[in-house]
Parts: structure tokens; C-alpha cells; sequence
């Protein structure tokens, strides 16, 4: 066989070994093919905590419409008000719609964020949100079925605050997570992605 045959042959013999390699680590990284439709990650699920006027509340009072959750602390400089500021005004910007949805604001900080703080901390924002705070345990395991992380980080001047997820989570109507939803855009856009899972 003349040698630029060998070399097509040989090339050819990558190419296909190349493709085989590809579709290997696809199959790999996505699962195997199902009928079942489209995977949902398992982000979410049941929880037992107390809200901001001290009421035992469960995962199943929020079934029924879709919510966003978001994890962090009444202490937080910044990124916490700001957050729940960004959600209050997508809530609003619903309309009559507003009424269809809820947020909730877990707590990462059961130490310092009793019902009280969170009903105080939350008065500056939509009356739909939902502060949720219980035992660290309680938490904890909140967290971890959100795949949220926190820790709490001293202070040099005594006293902590609390590094956390800033994930804005998107649920539908039976808890379950649908994306992270972005609070960088307008805000009429935010509100018009949140009213398609109405």
C-alpha cells in the first residue's frame, strides 16, 4: 500500500477514535439517554422552620405557587438587602400578578436571627417575602438540600458575620428548582421570566 493511503488510513483511524472519545465523555458527563424527559437537579425539599411571626411553617405552604429563595443574614452589609431589595421590586413589578408568587429569605444566621429580627429586618421590603429561621440543625440541613454554603467568620473587632451562597433560587409551583434566576437585568425583564411559571 503506497505510504499517503497508510497516512489517510491512519488519519481516518484518529478521527473516528477521536469522535468515539467525544460521544464517550458526553454520555459520561450528561447520563445515559431516558425516556424519562429532561433530569431535574435535585435542589430543594422539605423543611420545618419558623417564619417572622413565629409560626411553624413547611415546605408544603409554599406549594401551589412559585417562589425564590435566597440564603443569607439580617447582619449582611450589602449583598442581603440589596438581594431582597432586587426581589421586592420584581414582586412589585408583577402588578396584580404579585399575589401569585412568594420569596423566601432562609436565615444562615439562627444565632442572631430570631422572629423578631427577621420580622423587623423584613419590614423594609415586599410583605410577601418569608424570613425563615430555626435550630442550626434545622438549617443546616435547609442548606444542604439547597446546596447552599455558609460559615461564619470572626471578626477582628469581635462579634462574626457570616460568608454565604448568594444564589437567587428559582422554584415552580411544587417546590421544585427550576434555574438560578438572575437578578442582572432589568427589572421588568425579571419580573416577565417569573411571570411565565405563574
Amino acid at each position: 500500500m503506497a505510504p499517503r493511503h497508510v497516512r489517510l488510513l491512519l488519519m481516518l483511524g484518529a478521527f473516528l477514535s477521536g469522535l468515539v472519545l467525544c460521544g464517550a465523555i458526553i454520555l459520561l458527563a450528561t447520563g445515559p439517554l431516558s425516556s424519562n424527559g429532561p433530569q431535574v437537579a435535585a435542589i430543594g425539599g422539605p423543611f420545618r422552620l419558623i417564619n417572622q411571626d413565629g409560626q411553624t411553617v413547611t415546605d408544603q405552604d409554599f406549594r401551589g405557587r412559585p417562589f425564590l429563595a435566597f440564603f443569607g443574614f439580617t447582619h449582611c452589609p450589602d449583598v442581603c438587602p440589596t438581594t431582597l431589595f432586587e426581589v421586592s421590586e420584581v414582586i412589585r413589578n408583577l402588578g396584580p400578578d404579585a399575589d401569585r408568587v412568594r420569596a423566601i429569605f432562609f436565615t444562615v444566621d439562627p444565632e442572631r436571627d430570631t422572629p423578631a429580627a427577621l420580622k423587623e429586618y423584613l419590614s423594609s421590603f415586599d410583605p410577601r417575602l418569608s424570613g425563615l429561621t430555626g435550630s442550626p440543625d434545622d438549617i443546616a440541613g435547609v442548606a444542604k438540600s439547597y446546596r447552599a454554603i455558609y460559615r461564619k467568620v470572626p471578626l477582628e473587632q469581635g462579634g462574626y458575620t457570616m460568608d454565604h451562597t448568594a444564589i437567587v433560587y428559582l422554584m415552580d409551583k411544587q417546590g421544585r428548582f427550576v434555574a438560578p434566576f438572575s437578578l442582572k437585568r432589568t427589572t421588568e425583564a425579571s419580573a416577565a421570566e417569573l411571570r411565565k411559571h405563574l
